[in-house]
């Protein structure tokens, strides 16, 4: 097969057509890619189109939507020559390792086989399989087309060349791919992204400050800045001496418990789960729902406005100078 880490016309299946994989079927068709969503649900699968439809037109790539095919069944996908295959099915092990072991019968021997899972490591999903070397995690985060990281994760035996021609086919879809050279728990930006929710929900725990402080003061103070700096970059900007005397500050006093907040897990035990079913932090309505998830996507898409510059450029299909950037 044609290694080429361009995504143009090359041939990707994603298993699985619930909110993730459609979303990253928007990623691989975006970058041009020719993608088959296998979904065994016929209602799922008669809203994939009209939704990835959609989203290829809303970041300006309506031609895109005819590259986009579903089907039921691993069985019925025409496999020859597919370079890629990415599993976005139910966050249980047991199913995506069986998922994994049939593709073996059933993608090309050289192609890519990546999950998206976003707790299980790759290595845990390859265990035994004669297809480890060329499995990796490919970890989007939602929605998938609109946030830019994706994780490349390598698991104990995956070819870091397959890393690293993974990555660059992500580019190459408009996405901001980070390689994570080890397949621990949650990889990179999970692993981070636990960091603070463990100090927030200690906060709320302890009484410091309401959901709603905590939040204002990530999203406006602190968060803010992170659209133009990560915590690396942002030492650099405030001075790294700064940083590292109130680290010696806080750093003894910050929560380092092994168990989940109270706050989480009271309401995991009275059924409050969020938006899913109308009640977590906050009371979600189905017109209050609607609405919030209105905002969140409006902002996230002014939010890549802001970083288009930065952003990989999505090749055009006719001449460089028509070249777009995502979305």
């Amino acid at each position: 097969m044609d290694r080429s880490s361009s995504p143009r016309d090359a041939r990707t299946v994603v298993v699985g057509g619930g909110t993730m994989g459609a979303d990253v079927a928007v990623v691989l068709a975006r970058g041009g890619a020719q993608v088959t969503v296998v979904d065994p649900h016929q209602a799922r699968r008669e809203h994939l189109l009209p939704h990835i439809a959609a989203e290829l037109a809303a970041a300006g790539f309506a031609d895109r939507a005819s590259r986009v095919s579903v089907c039921a069944a691993l069985g019925e996908v025409a496999w020859q020559g597919t370079s890629l295959v990415v599993e976005c099915i139910t966050e249980q092990l047991a199913a995506k390792q069986a998922l994994f072991a049939q593709l073996v019968n059933h993608a090309p021997a050289d192609a890519v086989l990546a999950s998206n899972s976003s707790g299980f490591p790759i290595s845990a999903i390859a265990g035994g399989l004669p297809t480890a070397q060329r499995m990796l995690g490919l970890h989007f985060f939602m929605p998938a087309h609109l946030v830019p990281l994706v994780e490349v994760v390598l698991g104990e035996h995956s070819d870091p060349a397959l890393g690293q021609w993974l990555h660059g086919f992500m580019r190459g879809c408009g996405s901001v791919p980070v390689l994570v050279k080890k397949d621990k728990p949650g990889f990179l930006a999970n692993r981070m992204q636990h960091a603070l929710s463990r100090e927030a929900f200690a906060l709320i725990d302890e009484g410091i400050a309401s959901p709603e402080d905590v939040d204002a003061a990530v999203r406006f103070g602190f968060g803010f800045r992170f659209l133009a700096a990560g915590p690396v970059l942002q030492r650099d900007h405030a001075g790294i001496e700064v940083h590292c005397a109130a680290a010696a500050t806080m750093y003894p006093t910050l929560s380092n418990t092994d168990i989940p907040a109270q706050a989480l897990r009271d309401r995991v035990a009275r059924g409050d789960l969020g938006m899913k079913t109308g009640k977590g932090f906050f009371d979600w309505p189905e017109d209050r729902r609607r609405q919030e998830r209105a905002r969140y996507d409006a902002l996230l898409r002014q939010g890549l406005a802001l970083l288009a510059s930065e952003l990989p450029v999505v090749a055009p299909d006719a001449a460089p100078s028509a070249a777009k950037a995502v979305p």
